[in-house]
């Protein structure tokens, strides 16, 4: 497969997070994760010409399999997706952020597992659009797992994440993506820094950024459709 047009996907990507970043009032950078799952290694190497430097995964074998190819190249790996429990042993250390860190049970483990002299950085996984089969914490659960996640040396709470509704309705992406921002807003004014939004991915980041997204998570508009295993 060829990725010969990611750098004019890229420059038309840029286009429209400024758009909508003006339209939400806001200058904060934002940073694009590539998202390659179910692509080949060439797609992290195509991302890296274009110029991207964080490449979001879902999966931690796949990712592992990922970085041992690839390990020439200057990218900071995110693990985006579900993570259990099992799984914690194997991600502590290899990535430059997990974004999905759901349940006290998870992080405690995920702590236990870091070795002497680690910081593991995290998100919160927040499920903002109160869809019973979506991942995440209940909102009116954010604050006892932070205050968990807090309490643990070996982690480093960096922000918060979440996933709108699949939907085309602009309004009902925002609510969530907003509803994320207020969580946030919320557990700063308790003094509590949270400096990442890590919400939007390739249907909807339009509307994350103009809710305040720092983080993007762009897969299939920047690669296309994966391809068929």
């Amino acid at each position: 497969m060829s990725y010969h047009d990611l750098s004019s996907r890229l420059e038309q990507i840029r286009e429209r997070i400024a758009e909508h970043q003006r339209i939400g009032g806001w200058t904060h950078p934002v940073t694009i994760v590539a998202v390659t799952k179910g692509h080949p290694a060439e797609a992290v190497r195509a991302a890296v010409r274009a110029g991207l430097t964080i490449v979001g995964e879902n999966r931690v074998q796949e990712a592992l399999a990922k970085q041992d190819l690839l390990a020439d190249l200057p990218v900071t790996w995110h693990l985006i997706g579900s993570l259990q429990r099992n799984k914690a042993r194997q991600a502590v250390g290899k990535f430059g952020l997990i974004h999905s860190v759901d349940r006290v049970e998870l992080a405690s483990e995920l702590a236990r597992r870091c070795p002497p002299g680690l910081r593991q950085p995290i998100l919160i996984q927040v499920n903002c659009s109160d869809e019973p089969q979506k991942g995440g914490v209940e909102v009116d659960g954010v604050r006892a797992l932070v205050d968990a996640v807090l309490a643990e040396p070996a982690l480093e709470l960096r922000g918060l994440m979440t996933m709108a509704e699949l939907t085309d309705d602009v309004a009902v992406q925002r609510r969530a993506f907003g509803r994320l921002r207020e969580v946030r807003a919320s557990l700063e004014q308790a003094g509590i820094a949270l400096p990442e939004l890590s919400m939007g991915m390739s249907d909807d980041f339009p509307a994350a950024v103009a809710e305040g997204a720092t983080m993007v998570r762009l897969g299939t508009v920047l690669f296309g459709p994966r391809p068929p295993r």
